[in-house]
């Protein structure tokens, strides 16, 4: 491996709340995304996870003590205070909330935030009565105001067999709001993105429609690495098996017609338009009311042209609009995808070859070749549908510029 550049350092304060398991999830989840992870656990939260938990997953020494021999020459809370650039506190106890709202630093964690300039993120977890506490709500209401972060708890069925607020946000949430405030690449801020996604349905009769083999994987990629670089994202997705990209608004269509008319309504709103979608070009030109039953040896199923979307949108987008096609292809790649740009009047095409191993359809990874307008193309080699879905944001950011 060599010498390992991390993007940014991160400090997990784990307190002693039945939830403190969850925190494994996160500190996981960060480190897959690349940062350093450090861990401080209150003496309360060992009783829930042990040290060595933190330990194997953060690949870091886990501090759990203040007066014990320190690891190293430097005062440790102090080291950690300054390494990091930011903090979150996850389960974040009434006791914690309390404590650094009122100043109180008696143990390693409360030091540690108390002398720290990163920003906080607090993750509370408790029994919806403590939670609703006037008290708690006054600490929290007073640490909110000088600055410190919180991502709320969620409704639901508590440990106690209490039912209500107090349930610790999902982890996938927690990392979310970590990176907003690590600001990592949020060079998308204030950028509207629309993205469609997934197969459309025609359908013949009521039980019976036409389709293609696309997932929506890679619209629901562009849509999530999107909205983590800080875009508004609208994702127009036809009917996919796949779980929502967190922080995008999701409008659900069916048919190619339905698409076309979800597209036109938002269109303008946005400042890229990325079509990932892969839309029958026909539907039966007639729907049957009833199922169709056996009844000869043939039958034929007169089909007619559906909308172009993208041609439309190639008409009648605006200049300073950035609009992007896909062409999976089976033939010709380079050719077919490049008089599909000039037909459609598109900025640039992101064309792959659905019959090689690993690329096109509910596949996770992508192996594509990118034209432009201005007829630069690029191949790219294998890679992860996400990796690809930020070289496609890059691309479509730079010719904005």
């Amino acid at each position: 491996m060599g010498c390992h550049m991390y993007k940014k350092s991160v400090v997990i304060g784990v307190t002693g709340g039945i939830a403190a398991y969850k925190a494994v999830d996160v500190v996981s989840r960060l480190k897959k995304n690349n940062y350093n992870v450090n861990v401080i656990m209150t003496k309360a939260a060992q009783k829930f996870v042990s040290p060595l938990t933190f330990q194997s997953i953060s690949m870091n020494y886990v501090v759990t003590d203040m007066f014990e021999e320190a690891k190293t020459w430097e005062v440790e809370h102090i080291a950690l205070a300054k390494k990091a650039d930011l903090f979150v506190i996850v389960p974040a106890t009434a006791n914690i909330i309390g404590k650094i709202a009122n100043g109180i630093a008696d143990d390693m964690l409360s030091t540690t935030v108390m002398a720290t300039r990163a920003p906080v993120l607090f993750a509370p977890a408790m029994n919806t009565n403590m939670f609703c506490n006037t008290i708690v709500q006054e600490n929290i209401f007073k640490l909110k105001r000088v600055g410190y972060h919180f991502v709320e708890p969620s409704e639901g069925r508590l440990a106690c067999g209490d039912f209500g607020m107090g349930k610790l946000a999902d982890p996938e949430i927690i990392v979310l709001e970590a990176e907003k405030l690590l600001n990592v690449g949020n060079d998308l801020v204030g950028k509207k993105i629309l993205i469609t996604a997934g197969p459309t349905r025609e359908p013949i009769d009521p039980v019976r429609y036409i389709t293609n083999y696309s997932s929506g994987k890679m619209g629901y990629a562009v849509a999530e690495a999107s909205a983590k670089r800080g875009a508004e994202v609208i994702l127009i997705s036809g009917p996919t098996a796949l779980k929502r990209p967190l922080g995008v608004t999701v409008i659900d269509v069916i048919t190619t017609n339905d698409m076309y008319e979800a597209v036109l309504q938002n269109y303008k709103w946005a400042d890229i338009i990325i079509k990932a979608a892969a839309v029958s070009d026909y539907r039966p030109e007639s729907i049957a009311q009833n199922k169709i039953k056996k009844l000869n040896e043939d039958m034929s199923i007169k089909l007619t042209k559906n909308p172009d979307i993208l041609k439309e949108l190639g008409k009648i987008k605006n200049k300073n609009q950035i609009l992007i096609g896909f062409a999976a292809e089976t033939q010709s790649l380079i050719n077919n995808a490049s008089v599909k740009m000039e037909n459609k009047n598109l900025d640039f095409i992101v064309a792959n070859d659905v019959t090689r191993e690993g690329a096109g359809f509910d596949s996770d990874t992508n192996i594509v070749t990118i034209i432009d307008k201005n007829e630069n193309i690029r191949h790219f080699d294998k890679m992860s549908k996400l990796e690809l879905a930020d070289i496609i944001i890059d691309k479509a950011k730079q010719m904005m510029e």
